[in-house]
């Protein structure tokens, strides 16, 4: 450890730099003296990774480059987007990361990403970039490293989310977490200012739906623009392959209820009793439960009516999906859920399956009532929806075909303003 650091200053300050540091230190230790009169926090190390860029900074600095002259988009015509995020989840990375590539490229945007913790991509497409966009990122030494070096380059600076990570007032009554282990919840709460503070040090920020900005609104004084998640044509072209699996030639009308993480139970819990009645009533009808659910909600009885698929990829997700005559989606009623989004309605439509949906989140705004799925409410309840399209096969296929037809024109990644402000197109290309 030593005489790393005595190499590191000597390559740096050079070598009687390095030597006199090292006689001082050697006289206060023969002196009864520590390495510092303030002892080390124990609570907080720096990540290694986080000192990736200071000895570039450094000479950078030395050799008086380290500042530059004018933002990038002030010189160039050209606009490049650098998107730094956390790439982890397949469907967030799906919906806010990989779609927004083919969205900007139509506009003239070059647009290229990385995953914040792959430290030479990141840095190294921050060079070439006019604007920075960060995708769920929380304060962490790197990526505090990852927006100086953003701000030394003179890059405006975009935060994008689609959940409500920054929240603790939605963490704090989001119904699912009754469902998950408490030590997760109470994560989810600690983590929160993190997210906050590496949203409110960005220039704008977009989020995914109407919900979402009027709840970021109470946490945060920057611009907040809308970009929701649309049909893009990775879900188009495995939408249509998956249409041509063969449904099951049994007779059976199939309602699919999709999780693709842990918790949605509770979601299911608030139709739960009404859906299996309709489905018990009839012994040619099945619930097709898609992904994370926990069997222990489920009522006796209905076992032998279950269809269980497990979570896997998006192409065999589709395919699954493709076999039912409709999908319902209910949501508790809280502030998370209130800042939904319509991906599964975007997943079902693309699969020419009608959704049933409720007023919480944003997937009503996706849904036409009566032309492409239904919308319950005080005039139409669960299971009403229900019987409505287990009655009428032929108006069922119907919605689900016109479901399709209105993701591919209306719901497809065009810059319109349902799918993204133009103040924020402007705020790229200006």
């Amino acid at each position: 450890m030593l005489i790393r650091r005595f190499s590191t200053t000597a390559r740096q300050d050079g070598f009687s730099c390095a030597l006199g540091k090292a006689w001082r230190y050697v006289f206060r230790r023969l002196r009864g003296q520590g390495p510092s009169t303030v002892a080390p926090s124990s609570d907080h190390r720096v990540d290694p990774s986080a000192l990736y860029l200071g000895p570039v900074w450094q000479e950078l600095a030395q050799h008086n480059g380290f500042h530059i002259s004018a933002t990038p988009a002030v010189l160039q015509r050209r606009r490049q987007i650098a998107l730094i995020g956390d790439l982890n989840l397949p469907q967030c990375r799906k919906y806010r990361v990989e779609q927004l590539a083919t969205f900007w490229q139509a506009l003239g945007v070059e647009f290229t990403y990385a995953h914040y913790e792959d430290i030479p991509r990141a840095t190294s497409i921050l060079q070439q970039a006019t604007h920075l966009f960060e995708y769920r990122l929380k304060t962490t030494d790197v990526t505090q490293m990852l927006r100086y070096e953003a701000r030394r380059l003179r890059l405006p600076v975009l935060y994008d989310l689609d959940d409500p990570l920054f929240s603790v007032s939605a963490y704090g009554t989001y119904g699912n977490m009754a469902a998950v282990d408490p030590s997760l919840k109470t994560h989810f709460l600690n983590e929160a200012p993190k997210y906050l503070s590496m949203m409110n040090g960005a220039d704008v920020l977009s989020v995914s739906t109407p919900g979402m900005i009027a709840h970021t609104g109470l946490y945060s004084p920057r611009p907040t623009y809308l970009r929701r998640n649309f049909a893009d044509c990775q879900t188009l072209t495995n939408g249509a392959r998956a249409m041509q699996t063969d449904r099951p030639d049994d007779g059976c009308f199939r309602v699919a209820f999709a999780s693709g993480s842990l918790g949605h139970e509770m979601d299911l819990a608030e139709i739960l009793q009404g859906l299996s009645a309709f489905v018990q009533a009839d012994p040619k009808r099945r619930l097709m439960l898609m992904g994370h659910v926990d069997s222990k909600i489920l009522p006796n009885g209905l076992d032998k009516q279950i269809e269980r698929f497990k979570f896997t990829d998006y192409g065999a997700y589709l395919n699954a999906l493709a076999c039912a005559d409709c999908a319902v989606m209910p949501l508790s009623d809280d502030v998370f859920n209130g800042c939904k989004s319509a991906v599964r309605v975007l997943d079902a439509a693309a699969v020419a399956v009608p959704s049933i949906v409720g007023s919480i989140g944003d997937l009503a705004a996706v849904v036409r009532h009566g032309e492409t799925g239904l919308v319950v409410g005080a005039d139409l309840r669960w299971t009403e929806a229900l019987e409505v399209l287990a009655q009428d096969l032929t108006y069922t296929r119907k919605l689900g075909r016109t479901a399709r037809k209105d993701i591919e024109t209306y719901w497809s990644g065009k810059a319109e303003p349902h799918i993204i402000s133009p103040e924020l197109v402007r705020w790229v290309e200006g």
